[in-house]
């Protein structure tokens, strides 16, 4: 019986290795597939088979997934060879945000600033992710010419992807007063828990510190309530706000 199993999982793995090169998988996962047997195996087949087989947004996030834990860089590196070939303002952004990913803000903003020439110099992608960077980098002076240029380009007010990138640099100017009012914008309209998170740890920065731990509980309220990628998601921004209580 422990032969039969034996010949099975290893059935298995090889049927799983002959579907990663026919259809140009990356070589990593034939390295997980044959010396972590047989959960290489299962893992392949979660992030890489079912996905392609059942083809529904769903089984796309959970490979996914499973695909950026198992190797983070993967799409910096498909980004950067895309870059490589056809350096376009789109290839440029699309590295800029892998780059993003990486932390790797220094050359996230240089890709941004090459990028915004010319009929690109006001691209508002550009301008925000651009303000971003250097508001994770330490330079909210930099960054706050760029979000008020950004700002004159809409009838509507700022997004809340803006009015938050808008409270870290005013913040980091110490503007206290008007980042609250911003931060506050970005936690009650920016989808997700990034606003609410990062409003908590302003108010834990500012010595708010019941504050913060009720809306860290909140936090740990909409988290409980999540599912899959969404949760793991959750728990990072959760991590963040946390963070700023120690």
């Amino acid at each position: 019986m422990l032969l039969l199993g034996g010949g099975l999982v290893l059935a298995f793995s090889i049927a799983l290795c002959v579907h990663a090169v026919r259809t140009g998988a990356e070589t990593f996962w034939l390295w997980i597939i044959l010396f972590l047997q047989p959960v290489g195996g299962l893992v392949y087949l979660i992030a890489v088979v079912v996905p392609q087989l059942i083809g529904g947004p769903t089984a796309r996030r959970v490979g996914q997934a499973a695909r950026e834990t198992l190797d983070p860089s993967r799409s910096y590196r498909q980004a950067q060879q895309a870059h490589d070939d056809t350096p376009t303002v789109a290839n440029k952004i699309r590295l800029a945000t892998a780059a993003t990913g990486l932390g790797r803000h220094d050359e996230a903003e240089q890709l941004y600033r090459a990028a915004a020439q010319g009929i690109h110099a006001e691209d508002p992608t550009l301008l925000l992710g651009r303000a971003t960077a250097l508001v994770e980098l330490g330079r909210p002076a930099e960054a706050l010419p760029l979000l008020e240029t950004l700002a004159l380009d809409t009838e509507k007010g700022r997004t809340p992807a803006e009015s938050l990138t808008h409270a870290r640099a005013l913040e980091g100017l110490g503007q206290l007063g008007e980042a609250e009012a911003a931060y506050l914008v970005a936690r009650d309209r920016l989808p997700g828990l990034e606003g609410m998170a990062r409003y908590a740890a302003f108010l834990a920065r500012t010595g708010r510190v019941e504050e913060a731990r009720d809306a860290i509980a909140e936090l740990d309220h909409r988290i409980a309530r999540t599912k899959g990628p969404f949760r793991q998601e959750g728990r990072h921004w959760r991590a963040l706000a946390a963070e700023a209580l120690t």
